[in-house]
């Protein structure tokens, strides 16, 4: 499958996810996970009900961890970190057509992924990251470039990609680039998501 080359998240840790992922949409995103670690379960289905009601035609929602809550809002997959949910009950749960990813950190975690019946492997952090409380080690651009080689799967780069960075991580074979604090924080965010669309 082909994945936009951009990878939006409406993290809730930077204001209303649904705001943000309006302004995400009208700025050309078409790939979006909705991420709240600190929503509980009702708050956090209401606001994936949200976007997806106001998400263009042409765009595809996923919510970070929970596959039960991506299953309840009609999602169109589920984004998994290594302590979440096996992929395997996750894609038991939503469905052949639904999209599934899983988070990785390094050549071995990417390998094991690579054989699971997902649709991409996510490799990060590139850089160091502020968008997580206890990041993993830095894989570094040829760290990142050493799992795309590896892998068959289609890779999303994850972790303090910049625009100006952006050109060597999609270099070392990433397909797509996820991206929280360089669009979140911009003053602008339709416009800084346009950017990356371009």
């Amino acid at each position: 499958m082909t994945l936009p080359r951009l990878y939006a998240i409406a993290d809730a840790s930077f204001g209303d996810p649904v705001e943000l992922a309006a302004r995400l949409f009208e700025g050309g995103a078409r790939l979006l996970q909705v991420r709240n670690k600190a929503a509980g379960a009702g708050e956090f289905l209401c606001q994936v009900e949200s976007v997806l009601r106001h998400a263009p035609p042409d765009a595809r929602v996923l919510v970070n961890d929970r596959a039960d809550i991506a299953l309840l809002a009609r999602a169109h997959g589920v984004h998994l970190g290594q302590d979440d949910l096996p992929a395997v009950h996750a894609r038991s749960i939503l469905g052949a057509g639904a999209l599934i990813g899983v988070s990785t950190h390094n050549l071995e975690q990417a390998l094991a992924a690579d054989l699971l019946e997902i649709d991409y492997i996510a490799a990060g952090p590139v850089f160091a990251t502020s968008s997580k409380e206890n990041p993993d080690p830095v894989l570094g651009v040829e760290g990142l470039r050493r799992i795309c080689d590896a892998v068959r799967k289609p890779v999303v780069a994850i972790g303090g990609i910049t625009l100006a960075r952006s050109a060597e991580v999609y270099a070392a074979g990433a397909a797509s680039i996820a991206v929280i604090a360089d669009l979140l924080r911009a003053e602008d965010i339709c416009a800084r998501t346009r950017q990356w669309c371009t």
